[in-house]
């Protein structure tokens, strides 16, 4: 007499299937809320603290180079202890330390808890798409993915959202305990619907015949065309973010003089980029990865541009295009690693990840030191810069490998 047949996943209609969806959702706001609130605050917090414009950016950099160096060791924790324990572990630290950050008796203070936050914040990117492809049936898992990046995506911005109007009216304090608020009650929200795990199988240390860790380190380390997409990670991600990081300083500032609490509202830009990521797998398979690429950082560098101008409409019309350009650049080369990262994809993932939230941290920062004596100029020239490197490493090294059209590209908002 045959045993029960092996568990598939939770196909789409079941129990199984919404609490994973609505935990994932939940994941995502509670992870990218706290992540980027302070992204928010950055005026409020500068004057706060009497430090310039670049050194409050690195109240956002130190999240998300602590979430940078954690993602790899997240994942082989998640390997060992198993995908929703990691992730329960990782949130339940992440709203403990976000709930301190407003308490944070000065900057450096602040920073160190800000980097601990964002570590802790890592064990949830480096293992959710993990847990949802062995717990979701194969045939549905696309979709569950669509709604856990949509989760991250609405809860950057309302992060951002709540966080700035709330530091015109009270404090930056105020705003980001709010956010941690918000995040605490997602974090119950995930641990409560997170359906107990069916398809988790422990990864031994060193499996049989199976490379270990380093050598799969390596063998994505080795490959010139993963180099030249974690690049793409890196330059277009650090530009990305340092153009909302100073942007709200330049709209506070003359000729604008907008206030704080419209001045988070250019976020919703941001939601530019849920179109745009899908739209990236449509002219992947009509034009080449490469080419849909290459138009994207394009893309990118018109809407800057179009920032320079002294009209608050333009400038919110290039932050749109900037801000399309980017998630269909990011949705092109995310997707593209694990098709060329063939050996530890896992890893290439991860890797990727590294080099995108690494991106975030120096550049996030660095844009700010030309950005507080030269203006916005400085700082588009700067981030202008970090493009054409970028779009010049894929022209050399992904042209043999993406040139032609293809069947399928994934999509990472």
């Amino acid at each position: 007499m045959s045993g029960p047949a092996p568990f598939a996943g939770h196909v789409r209609g079941s129990a199984g299937y919404r609490r994973m969806i609505m935990a994932l959702f939940a994941a995502g706001v509670a992870t990218f809320s706290q992540l980027y609130s302070v992204q928010g605050v950055l005026p409020a917090l500068s004057r706060a603290q009497g430090v310039s414009e670049a050194r409050a950016a690195l109240a956002v950099s130190a999240a998300t180079l602590g979430l940078a160096v954690s993602v790899i060791g997240w994942s082989v924790v998640a390997d060992r202890i198993g995908r929703l324990r990691a992730m329960q572990t990782a949130v339940i630290a992440a709203v403990v330390l976000g709930l301190l950050v407003p308490t944070a008796p000065g900057f450096e203070a602040l920073l160190g808890l800000r980097f601990l936050e964002g570590a802790a914040l890592g064990g949830i990117p480096a293992t959710a798409l993990a847990y949802l492809s062995e717990e979701i049936h194969a045939m549905h898992s696309a979709i569950a993915a669509g709604t856990y990046i949509s989760g991250t995506t609405l809860g950057g911005l309302a992060g951002r959202l709540i966080a700035g109007p709330l530091s015109e009216v009270a404090s930056w304090r105020v705003g980001t305990l709010a956010v941690s608020l918000l995040a605490a009650v997602a974090a119950v929200a995930f641990i409560v619907l997170a359906p107990a795990p069916c398809g988790f199988t422990p990864v031994p240390r060193r499996a049989p015949g199976q490379p270990g860790l380093a050598r799969k380190l390596w063998a994505n380390l080795a490959n010139i065309r993963l180099l030249a997409l974690y690049a793409q990670g890196l330059l277009l991600m650090g530009g990305f973010v340092a153009v909302y990081n100073f942007l709200g300083f330049r709209l506070e500032a003359p000729p604008f003089l907008v206030p704080a609490s419209l001045t988070s509202l250019v976020f919703i830009a941001y939601l530019s980029g849920t179109w745009s990521s899908r739209q990236a797998g449509l002219l992947a398979n009509r034009f080449g990865r490469l080419p849909a690429l290459l138009g994207s950082i394009g893309v990118m560098a018109t809407g800057l541009a179009v920032t320079l101008a002294p009209n608050l409409v333009l400038v919110l019309v290039g932050l749109v295009l900037f801000t399309a350009g980017f998630f269909s650049a990011h949705a092109v080369a995310s997707g593209w690693v694990p098709l060329i990262g063939r050996t530890g994809r896992a890893q290439s993932a991860s890797l990727y990840n590294l080099a995108y939230y690494t991106g975030s941290s120096l550049f996030g920062w660095a844009v700010g030191l030309a950005f507080v004596p030269y203006g916005w100029g400085g700082a588009v020239v700067f981030i202008l810069v970090l493009q054409c490197v970028a779009a010049g490493l894929a022209a050399l090294f992904l042209r043999a490998s993406g040139a032609r059209p293809v069947g399928t590209v994934a999509a990472r908002g």
